[in-house]
């Protein structure tokens, strides 16, 4: 019989866990061998030499001299050239100097000779314009000096119309006050009788002189702005009739036809009592300058947003080079100044003056011999006027 085989020890915990053996890694190929390095010539002494020609040579930086002392840094000149360096130092200060000095006395000689001029001025000399080497420098100092004798100018040309006022005034007051008195210390001195007639001519006199100072008055309020308006819608006909029916004894006296003549029906934004005055200044003029025989012509008409006044007449007419100082004060077309042909010579300038404050203009055409006509423009009163093909409304009277 046959014996069973031996029992097997029962394995340990230890070699059941082992892990299955791994199989081993293939070996890594070895690195690629380095290139040998090229031979190393035996000198460097041949290249040296070869490059000796292209090197500079070396540069030195001394801390202390060469024997070993210190240095302090600066140079020295010699006497000669000291003395060529002073004298070119000398020189170019000098000609700055010159040119500095040249300069300055070219800009400010200009500016003495304003001086001088305004000071001459100031103590009421003539006051002669800046010369005009002055006015053609250059800059602000030229259009200084042009400014300056344009001022000259229009001064010199104030202070002679002053003069000429003045003038005027003495010879307009001096007149009817010479009368005054003539007649009464004839009258005193019972040379003449004080009559009515007399009494009458001293009044006229009174009149003139009340007529020459509210004319002066009313210039000098046109002049300082002060000339007070009342302003109201007017229609130009009332003006136009009013004028005329004023004027109708003096024209019939001088044997002057007077008529006037509205166009529509115009209206303007005015001071009636001025624009009356200015019309009458207008038709008292060519009444005077108008002979016997003659006719004069108011013409109320309005064009767009103006209305026209216009005052013509036959009379003498005014010669070309008067006629643009007929709006001067105390002008009169008889230099003789006498009553018969001129009145105070102030009236056409208060014709301007109130043309202006209405904010208009007054011109005037004339033709030597044959007549003058006087235009006043003023703006129209907004839709004042009546519609177009209203027709005429004609104003005679004379």
């Amino acid at each position: 019989m046959t014996e069973p085989p031996p029992p097997t020890a029962p394995a340990s915990s230890a070699s059941r866990r082992q892990p299955p053996a791994r199989t081993p890694a293939a070996p890594e190929p070895p690195p690629p061998p380095k290139p040998a390095p090229p031979p190393r010539p035996a000198s460097t002494a041949p290249l040296r030499e070869q490059l000796a020609p292209y090197v500079s040579s070396p540069a030195l930086l001394f801390i202390t001299s060469p024997d070993g002392s210190r240095s302090t840094p600066g140079f020295s000149l010699s006497g000669a050239n000291t003395a060529r360096l002073a004298g070119l130092a000398a020189a170019v200060l000098a000609v700055t100097v010159a040119v500095t000095a040249l300069a300055a006395a070219r800009l400010t000689r200009p500016l003495r000779a304003l001086t001088a001029a305004t000071r001459r001025m100031t103590t009421g000399e003539a006051s002669e314009p800046v010369p005009a080497k002055v006015s053609r420098s250059a800059g602000e100092i030229s259009q200084l000096a042009t400014a300056f004798n344009d001022m000259a100018a229009h001064r010199k040309a104030l202070e002679e119309q002053r003069k000429a006022m003045v003038s005027d005034v003495a010879h307009e007051l001096r007149t009817p006050l010479s009368n005054i008195r003539g007649w009464l210390e004839a009258a005193e001195d019972g040379v003449v009788e004080t009559d009515p007639a007399l009494v009458t001519s001293l009044l006229e006199e009174a009149l003139l002189l009340q007529h020459i100072v509210d004319d002066l008055q009313d210039l000098a309020a046109a002049d300082a702005g002060t000339l007070r308006l009342r302003r109201e819608p007017v229609r130009a006909a009332e003006i136009a009739e009013q004028v005329a029916a004023a004027h109708q004894a003096r024209a019939d006296a001088a044997g002057v036809r007077l008529r006037a003549t509205v166009l529509g029906d115009p209206r303007v934004m005015a001071d009636p009592l001025r624009l009356r005055q200015a019309i009458g200044n207008l038709v008292s003029n060519a009444i005077r300058h108008t002979p016997e025989g003659g006719s004069v012509r108011i013409t109320c008409r309005g064009t767009g947003d103006e209305v026209l006044i216009e005052v013509a007449d036959t009379g003498t007419g005014i010669a070309a080079a008067e006629l643009p100082h007929v709006f001067d004060r105390f002008w009169r077309a008889d230099k003789s100044r006498t009553r018969a042909t001129g009145g105070s010579g102030l009236g056409l300038s208060i014709v301007r003056k109130l043309a202006e404050a209405h904010e208009g203009a007054v011109t005037a055409e004339s033709v030597l011999g044959k007549g003058s006509l006087f235009t006043v423009r003023l703006p129209s009163a907004c839709g004042a006027e009546r519609p177009s093909g209203t027709g005429e409304l004609p104003v005679e009277r004379g």
